[in-house]
């Protein structure tokens, strides 16, 4: 079962309740991160997303593209990435079939954090700090502490070759917050996005799918 995206305006990033304005928590002196509070639709149309790039693998001219709405903090899009991404991966990314786009999806601020994170080191360690977000996503994320998640996410910056100071910057970017949550609203919206993980190849949406499916679904584009 796919996790489905909130509906009302909550204070999580949601479709329906335009974008949202973040600020710097602290916690003893110590910066945590960002955290919501919503902000009018039209605030979000001014939002200055142009720094905001999508996050790819495979050749850029492959005859399919799979875009991926997932989220870190959902259970079912590790299930998927630990079940069948590794697969499609070998088997058509690498092989020149199909161009990957991830991009996140924010239900929580802690989501919206591993996200940062994983942005922060740079586009050749992104998919490698998701492989391990995914993997330990019970381990992070932790008892639910803003404190202890906040450290457990340095923790793995430091493993992807991040220093504490680095990953700290990145949490307490609050601009960059807001360009990333408006990025994403504004696919969201353009894809029809309501679950997670939603795939979208060459412009058709589909929901979550084993590797069976998903790989007859590309094989039967790829012999059109």
């Amino acid at each position: 079962m796919a996790r489905l995206l909130p509906s009302a305006a909550l204070a999580l990033a949601v479709i329906a309740g335009g974008t949202y304005w973040y600020s710097t928590q602290q916690s003893g002196g110590t910066a945590q991160g960002v955290s919501f509070s919503p902000v009018s639709a039209a605030t979000a149309q001014e939002v200055d997303t142009s720094g905001v790039i999508d996050m790819t693998l495979g050749a850029e001219d492959a005859p399919i593209t799979v875009v991926e709405y997932a989220s870190f903090t959902c259970p079912h899009c590790k299930t998927f990435h630990e079940n069948v991404f590794k697969d499609i991966k070998e088997n058509y990314i690498d092989t020149g079939k199909v161009k990957f786009v991830y991009r996140e999806v924010y239900f929580d601020r802690f989501g919206l954090w591993a996200g940062m994170v994983a942005r922060c080191g740079g586009e050749e360690r992104y998919f490698g700090i998701t492989d391990v977000l995914f993997e330990q996503q019970s381990e992070w994320t932790g008892n639910g502490s803003p404190a202890v998640v906040a450290d457990n996410l340095r923790r793995i910056g430091r493993v992807a070759g991040m220093s504490d100071e680095q990953v700290n910057a990145c949490l307490q970017d609050g601009e960059k917050a807001q360009a990333l949550v408006a990025f994403y609203q504004q696919n969201a919206e353009a894809d029809g996005i309501s679950s997670t993980p939603s795939f979208i190849i060459n412009g058709e949406s589909y929901s979550n799918m084993n590797y069976r499916d998903f790989s007859a679904v590309l094989d039967g584009l790829l012999e059109e």
